[in-house]
């Protein structure tokens, strides 16, 4: 059959998996890209004496199932599968032990993970805690939270190639002594930003939240109680601060090692960056997902999954991923050595809420709860037959003897066969259809167009096909429903159709919550989904998810609220709404409208530079409304310079940015050619004019008068000046964009949190 892809899909195909020559000019189809994957991946076959006929059957089958995008695998393995780097894994975990040889060992190991293309997990809970006495050099620990920053700064510096970002987690134990500075290290958010942090908590833990009592701090080293907390109180930090940045999310570790397939080879400690897959030091596992959406057929006149082509896709898929782990190159001997021992591979789905939709169920019914149930476990059914397949042809996996499976003499070849993954990147390849297990973000949305930066109208497709089959598609209706991205309350859209396609803001969190522990129950790893509040869910709604993710069974939990983060979820919103909430379009903060008349004050300040006049308005409230400024002796750039920072300031003001934010931004930016007032050091017009805005607006309110003179200033201003003004104002305009929703850095477009990660439609990025 002919490759049917989307213009996006071809578009994040061409930036970051076709080969490309030396000179980045693309030179491969996708078509050649999955013949080049099942070629490479059939090959293995062959390690287990299967014929070269058998071989070329198994890779006609590889492509057609990709072809078809009714699978695909994890992006390492579409970018780097049947070349010269060869490494097909996504997901990573690496030990760090108490030690400065063994932690500079894993941000090493972690360099050349991440290079590859692979995402790391770390438990820092070995590392002693802050202000513990180092014996070797009789030196002060720094703690678990100073280390993971070194990593962070590590994970900046490295680029995977051009084709994926560093992206880590990080886990520590809710009995480690750090642990209440552990829950609020990514309170600022412009520290640790390359990783995702979860909190391990135990059963014993839970237990004495719910009880309200205290429970020991146990000291990594010596394994003894060092101090006692509250259990509640800790587990409210914990919900306090999800509910302000969505982090950290929380892991429940011993429900995790209680599934633990091979214990007799450690405890599992940490998960990957997106919390699905726990993994053993040093394991790495490689993942796949099955496009439900492209399994649909009509059965009497109605949709419904194909359960025979299923059949055959799970099979499939299974042998795909077990080759996988042979034809991979790996980073490290040991992740070699213990990927091969364990042969853990993630088999999970994607397009679930666009089938769930098509086939007219809504995400938030008992209908969907059923219908997912009897999906996953058939899905671990038959996945589990065909590794009973492998094992039988092939043996079981060399850790079998000590695992949980011996005992009932269930001879696997793989150690787990099920995850529920991210599918931010390849579920836009494969359709585009919904993400992993993910509802529906929202039904339309403006794309921004990489090539020619305009915008495109995005429209879910089976939302398209169901409004088309019904004589009801229209664009002008299109942009309407892409002001809100639901159409719960437009009567334009018949009552069933708006039952059936419920986005991600129209689901209670208890749904989300359901359909997660739903799909854990059948699931061998874990289930990365992200739980959705509105901006005015309150600390004790997130305190209840948390509450019902543990009673329902669900090994972990990731929950945003939107507009908490300031790289933020894209919401959406009539023109209307938006302009009562101070907003625009795209949830993008807006400046209140300039009233009649402002009334303002002239200062003028001395400068390295000249003579600086900086007039700051206010409106008709007093609430400081705009700031200009001027230079008696200055021209050209540096004017344009300091008009520039004006705008911005205004902007701000308008925006009802804090003043005193505004004021840290500029203050002590530092020039060649400083000058004093009063025996204070100006350090240039950015801090002038900060020092203006706190005289005029913080201090004036206790001061009865203003200083009269400023001492006079030195030479002229150099070049670096205005390259010291011009980085002024590139800070100040982050501060202000800082809030717009959805940035994506490389194309521009829209961002939202899905499966505990950040994605963009337009272009394919995912911080993950």
């Amino acid at each position: 059959m002919a490759l049917k892809l989307s213009d996006n899909s071809l578009k994040v195909l061409e930036k970051r998996y076709l080969k490309k020559d030396e000179n980045g000019k693309v030179v491969e189809t996708p078509q050649e890209m999955f013949t080049r994957v099942a070629k490479a991946i059939a090959a293995a076959d062959r390690l287990y004496r299967k014929t070269e006929d058998d071989v070329a059957a198994l890779e006609h089958k590889f492509f057609e199932m990709m072809e078809n995008l009714e699978f695909m695998p994890n992006s390492p393995t579409l970018m780097n599968a049947g070349r010269d780097l060869s490494q097909l894994s996504a997901c990573f975990v690496l030990p760090i032990e108490d030690s400065m040889d063994s932690i500079f060992d894993s941000i090493k190991f972690t360099a050349l993970i991440h290079k590859s293309g692979g995402g790391t997990g770390f438990s820092f809970s070995r590392l002693r805690a802050r202000s513990s006495t180092v014996r070797s050099t009789g030196g002060i620990a720094s703690g678990p939270v100073s280390f993971m920053k070194v990593f962070d700064a590590a994970t900046q510096a490295v680029k995977q190639g051009g084709t994926r970002r560093g992206a880590n987690m990080g886990i520590l134990r809710v009995d480690h002594p750090d642990i209440m500075d552990f829950i609020v290290c990514k309170e600022n958010d412009k520290e640790i930003n390359n990783f995702n942090i979860s909190v391990a908590v135990t059963e014993d833990f839970m237990r004495k939240v719910t009880k309200d009592e205290e429970y020991d701090l146990i000291d990594p080293n010596t394994h003894k109680a060092v101090h006692r907390l509250k259990a509640k109180e800790v587990f409210e930090l914990m919900v306090k601060m999800a509910h302000k940045n969505g982090e950290p999310g929380i892991i429940f570790i011993d429900r995790i090692n209680n599934n633990n397939p091979t214990p007799q080879l450690g405890k599992i400690e940490s998960t990957n960056p997106c919390g699905e897959q726990p993994l053993l030091p040093f394991e790495s596992c490689n993942l796949g997902s099955i496009n439900l959406y492209a399994l649909l057929k009509k059965a009497d006149g109605k949709l419904e999954i194909d359960w025979d082509r299923l059949k055959e896709i799970v099979h499939l898929s299974v042998h795909f991923l077990d080759n996988v782990i042979d034809v991979n190159k790996y980073p490290l001997p040991q992740i070699d050595k213990m990927t091969k021992q364990t042969r853990k591979i993630g088999l999970g789905i994607m397009g679930w809420s666009s089938a769930l939709a098509k086939m007219m169920v809504p995400y938030d019914s008992e209908e969907a709860i059923a219908l997912a149930e009897k999906v996953m476990s058939f899905i671990q059914a038959e996945a589990r037959k065909e590794s009973l397949d492998l094992a039988r042809a092939r043996g079981t996996f060399p850790a079998y003897k000590g695992s949980i499976f011996e005992a009932s003499n269930l001879r696997l070849r793989n150690a787990t066969l099920t995850t529920i993954a991210p599918t931010g990147t390849i579920s836009i390849i494969a359709g585009p259809c919904s993400s992993g297990i993910e509802p529906m973000f929202a039904l339309c949305y403006q794309r921004a167009n990489v090539l020619d930066n305009d915008k495109m109208m995005e429209v879910e497709p089976a939302f398209r096909e169901v409004m088309e089959e019904k004589g009801l598609y229209t664009r002008k209706l299109m942009e309407k429903i892409a002001e809100k991205g639901s159409v719960q309350e437009m009567k334009e859209v018949p009552a069933e159709v708006r039952r059936a396609f419920v986005t991600s803001h129209d689901i209670t969190p208890e749904w989300h919550i359901k359909m997660q522990a739903i799909f854990q129950k059948y699931t061998d790893n874990a289930v990365s989904k992200t739980i959705n509040f509105h901006e005015d869910a309150s600390i004790d709604d997130v305190r209840h998810a948390y509450m019902l993710a543990y009673e329902m069974g669900c090994k972990g939990l990731t929950i945003y609220r939107d507009n908490s983060r300031s790289e933020q979820v894209l919401s959406v919103g009539t023109k209307d709404t938006a302009k009562k909430e101070g907003k625009v379009a795209e949830g993008k903060i807006g400046p209140r409208p300039r009233p009649e008349v402002v009334m303002g004050t002239t200062t003028k300040v001395s400068t390295g530079c000249g003579n600086l006049y900086v007039t700051i308005n206010t409106d008709e409230n007093s609430r400081p409304f705009e700031v200009f400024m001027s230079m008696g002796k200055a021209g050209g750039c540096a004017a344009s310079q300091l008009e520039a920072i004006g705008r911005l300031v205004s902007l701000a003001l308008r925006s009802s940015v804090d003043v005193k934010v505004i004021i840290e931004q500029l203050r002590s930016i530092r020039c060649p050619s400083p000058s004093w007032e009063k025996g204070c050091r100006i350090f240039s017009c950015a801090d002038a004019i900060a020092r203006v805005i706190e005289r005029r607006l913080v201090n004036d309110k206790i001061e009865t008068k203003v200083e009269a003179k400023v001492a006079a200033a030195v030479d002229q201003m150099s070049e670096e000046l205005y390259s010291q003004v011009s980085k002024s104002e590139e800070q100040l305009e982050r501060h202000i964009t800082g809030n717009i929703v959805g940035v994506c850095p490389d194309c521009g477009g829209v961002v939202r949190h899905e499966e505990g990660c950040v994605k963009c439609s337009a272009c394919g990025y995912t911080k993950c």
